[in-house]
């Protein structure tokens, strides 16, 4: 992966933003210094009387009744007084409004006499006070508008603002190619095209064939998505232009709109080029999903995207290309041939693949002999590049914190726990519920090895991480592209075990199953509802490829059918608790070995669960004479 780099309009754009962060910074302290100024001299600028101690009306009043004062100055117009007693002690005193006359006929009659010294006051009021609190309030409510209005100020500022955020990464991009993308050889062919087309486009106009105007790649997160929008860019040589969905959204009406214009204007100026858009389903969701002033925008910002993306030629040389996860929520007019005529699936890689990637980012890192690229992609199924990127970092960080030079075995199956589960927390469990837990794990793992679909166990542990307290790991021999109903119901099975094995050992089962429930669950009503696979037969029940939020009346079948489709789910998964059942009924003595393998060493092997899975006999259960039992039965056998 390149540096980035900013050049020519990022630059300028750049620049502008931080001239109105200069400005407004120097407009705060400007603020701040006047409301300072107004505050000092509002304090002390009036007060041109010495430092002296102060007196309260009420104790004024009360020396002088007492007789113990020998002087008053107060200076005419004012109401600030100094008062000397007869030990020759002096006073500042402040008469309250209204309290003048009252103030000095006291004073007048008072016994024994006062001196009263009236002062005339030729100074006059001080100026800068005068226009301080003339001029400085007014200075505020200028300072204030004019802020306000160049923040939510029109076309001029909210272009800074676009060009400050647009990246032109065309010496970025350079660097990278083809070369560095592993692990998506498919979509390197399809976008192999655009390239050519870039580099010699009238090769193609000669034939008469136009080169697709839009690419949408879409797949899981982490499958490279952005890598290969740059590498086609790296490959051509053009400039990259690229934003993120969410940077056309914004809180102002018509800013959006206006960023899409600018970023194809600027791409045209610049063509050949690439325009590259991730995370589009953040502006390019279907419309009419609501009201509302934010919808409206968004809505406003999609319109102006599919008006730019029907405005320009192919012949312009500018390919734009955008990324997603959710394809299934997009527009429709967004998808039609015209604008993304080419869509290119960017899925979770193979063996092969993974066997690719983990070689690209393996190097430099030094492997321990034993370690082979090989093991590595047979042990990371249903990873993706991201994946095996943050496995083989992790294990080069726990090798260097245990002062190793080489990175081993030992140190990537640390790692692979780490990725999987989480890191790894504190015992605090107590001695019942690390039996219980035991119990619970080796209920999957008896369960998941006999059952003859279930993937192999390869690791067993009772030492909690991120948010299980233990965990059971089953790692597929191969690639799946999909599952047999067969499949599915021993992996309910083996999902159940843990459930099952504490009803059977403790009579008291814990909360410890929920997310195990929470999967099962979603296997078998998935079964009932989507893969045609209960007594209900092949029918898809409920609506597919809506909003994650979608109604629930949305539903197109009538409340008959919907008790029917709970009664299926119920009897697929009684069926999974009683296979798990009778499994470990029937080994209960191996069950009983493996928890006590797990109380005393906390984490088993395959290797060592080999040797306690050696004396196990066939598996006598068969799926094809068994009958699923109702929900009631079931739960007589507790």
């Amino acid at each position: 992966m390149g540096r980035m780099g900013y050049v020519e309009g990022s630059v300028r754009g750049s620049t502008l933003g931080g001239v109105n962060s200069t400005v407004r910074m120097r407009i705060l302290l400007v603020l701040l210094a006047l409301a300072s100024c107004l505050l000092v001299v509002q304090t002390f600028g009036g007060d041109d009387s010495p430092q002296l101690p102060s007196l309260t009306y009420t104790e004024l009043d009360a020396q002088i009744d007492l007789g113990l004062v020998e002087s008053v100055q107060m200076t005419q117009g004012s109401t600030r007084l100094i008062v000397e007693t007869v030990d020759g002690e002096r006073y500042r005193a402040v008469i309250p409004p209204g309290f003048a006359e009252q103030f000095v006929r006291g004073v007048i009659e008072a016994e024994p006499q006062i001196r009263l010294d009236t002062l005339v006051n030729t100074s006059g009021p001080n100026p800068w006070l005068v226009v301080l609190n003339t001029v400085a309030p007014l200075a505020l409510m200028v300072i204030l508008v004019v802020v306000i209005l160049g923040r939510m100020g029109g076309g001029r500022i909210s272009k800074k603002k676009f060009r400050k955020k647009t990246l032109h990464d065309s010496e970025g991009s350079k660097e990278v190619t083809f070369a560095d993308v592993a692990g998506a050889d498919e979509a390197v062919t399809e976008l192999t095209e655009i390239r050519e087309f870039l580099n010699d486009a009238d090769r193609f106009s000669a034939l008469g064939a136009k080169i697709p105007k839009g690419v949408l790649l879409y797949g899981p997160p982490g499958t490279g998505k952005t890598l290969l929008a740059r590498a086609v860019a790296g490959e051509a040589g053009v400039p990259f232009f690229t934003l993120s969905g969410s940077d056309f959204v914004e809180k102002f009406a018509g800013v959006g709109a206006g960023r899409v214009r600018d970023l194809f204007d600027q791409a045209r100026k610049d063509a050949p080029a690439i325009i590259f858009v991730d995370e589009i389903d953040a502006v390019g969701r279907h419309r009419g999903g609501g009201g509302g002033a934010g919808n409206e925008e968004r809505e406003q910002t999609l319109n102006q995207l599919l008006v730019e993306m029907d405005g320009f030629d192919v012949s312009s040389g500018v390919i734009f290309i955008a990324a997603t996860n959710r394809p299934d929520i997009l527009d429709k007019a967004l998808l039609r041939p015209g604008r993304f005529d080419r869509q290119i699936a960017v899925d979770i890689p193979d063996i092969n693949g993974r066997r690719q990637i983990a070689a690209v980012h393996a190097e430099g890192k030094p492997l321990a002999p034993g370690v082979s690229i090989e093991t590595i992609a047979r042990r990371t199924p249903g990873f993706t590049g991201a994946d095996i990127a943050n496995l083989l970092n992790e294990a080069a960080l726990l090798s260097a914190r245990r002062n190793l030079t080489h990175i081993s075995q030992a140190e990537l199956d640390d790692a692979l726990d780490r990725v999987i589960a989480g890191p790894e927390k504190a015992n605090t469990l107590s001695e019942k519920e690390r039996h219980t837990i035991a119990y619970h794990e080796a209920g999957h793992a008896l369960v998941g090895h006999l059952l003859p679909n279930c993937d192999p166990i390869h690791k067993v542990s009772i030492i909690a991480r991120g948010k299980a307290l233990g965990w059971t790991l089953a790692l597929p021999e191969r690639d799946r592209v999909m599952k047999t109903q067969s499949e599915l119901c021993d992996e309910m099975a083996m999902l159940l075990g843990g459930r099952v094995a504490e009803e059977l050992i403790f009579r008291d089962p814990t909360t410890g199953a929920s997310n195990d429930i929470e999967r099962v669950t979603a296997i078998a009503r998935s079964m009932v509802t989507e893969y045609g696979m209960s007594a209900l037969g092949p029918q898809r029940f409920g609506r597919s490829g809506g909003e994650v939020y979608a109604p629930t009346h949305d539903a197109n079948y009538s409340d008959d059918v919907a008790m029917r489709i709970d009664e299926a789910t119920h009897q697929l998964i009684d069926r999974a608790a009683a296979e798990a059942r009778e499994v470990l009924s029937l080994h209960r003595p191996v069950l009983d070995k493996i928890a006590d393998a797990l109380i005393e060493h906390e984490t088993i092997g395959h290797k060592e669960l080999d040797v306690l899975f050696t004396d196990l006999g066939p598996v006598t259960f068969r799926r094809e004479d068994f009958t699923p039992p109702l929900r009631q039965e079931v739960l007589d056998l507790r």
